[in-house]
Parts: C-alpha cells; sequence; structure tokens
C-alpha cells in the first residue's frame, strides 16, 4: 500500500508521460490498476464513455471539471484534489482513500484530452455550480 503523496505523484507522472505521448500505454494502465484497483478500472470507463466534461465559462474563462456519475453530476477540483461525491467524502476525507475514480478520471482525461469541451456563458455559472455543489448524502 503506497502512501498519498506516492500514489498522487505516481498519476501525476503517468499523466504527463501520456500528455507527451498523446496516449496512454499498457504499462501505465497496468501499474495504475495495481495502485487504484477498481477505482482505476471506473474511472478508465468513465474517461472512455466520454464522461468527463470540462465547462469553460466566458468571459471570464473559468473552468469547471466535471465527471458525470451513475446518479448525477460529480464537481472535480483538480488542484484541491476534491470532489464532491459521497466517495469523497466519507473515504477520502476519512484517509480510507486518497482519490476517489472522479479525480483519477478527471487527470487521465486532462492528459489525454479526452474530454467533451462545453462552452457557457458566465450567466450560467452560478445555477450550474448551486447544482454540482449540493451534497447527496446517502
Amino acid at each position: 500500500f503506497m502512501n498519498k503523496t506516492s500514489e498522487i505523484e505516481l498519476l501525476k507522472e503517468i499523466c504527463e508521460e501520456a500528455k507527451k505521448k498523446g496516449r496512454i500505454t499498457g504499462t501505465h494502465l497496468n501499474t495504475l490498476y495495481q495502485i487504484f484497483g477498481q477505482r482505476f478500472v471506473k474511472a478508465w470507463k468513465a474517461v472512455k464513455d466520454g464522461r468527463v466534461k470540462k465547462y469553460t465559462f466566458r468571459p471570464s474563462g473559468r473552468v469547471v471539471w466535471i465527471v458525470v456519475g451513475r446518479e448525477r453530476d460529480y464537481l472535480v477540483m483538480p488542484v484541491a484534489e476534491f470532489c464532491s461525491c459521497d466517495d469523497f467524502y466519507y473515504r477520502v476525507m476519512d484517509k480510507e482513500a486518497h482519490l476517489c475514480y472522479h479525480l483519477i478520471a478527471q487527470r487521465i482525461a486532462e492528459s489525454l484530452k479526452w474530454y467533451d469541451l462545453i462552452k457557457e456563458s458566465d450567466d450560467s455559472y452560478d445555477t450550474l455550480m448551486d447544482e454540482w455543489k449540493k451534497i447527496h448524502l446517502k
């Protein structure tokens, strides 16, 4: 079991390499699976299914990342390493896990440029954020 820093660092390194090459290798996929297990499987599926969305708001240029989950859209803040999902709330905050699968998916999607780019006006920012920020605890 790796510590948080090394897991996140390794994900970052793999994503940087993937970005340079424009693709992700079998070795990388294998490594990610060994580190994250089912979280990686779910993340990779989300990326391949086109469920990672990058919203850019005009004219401010604000960027919001969303991963469409089974039940709703999850707000992902890569810089803060935050996600609005239950898994993040229950496991990541309790230090049982370091990253939820939405955060992993966002990193991979961004590095491979495999995401939907959605352009919105700043007028819709608050409405969308209110929706995305709602915590839906089971």
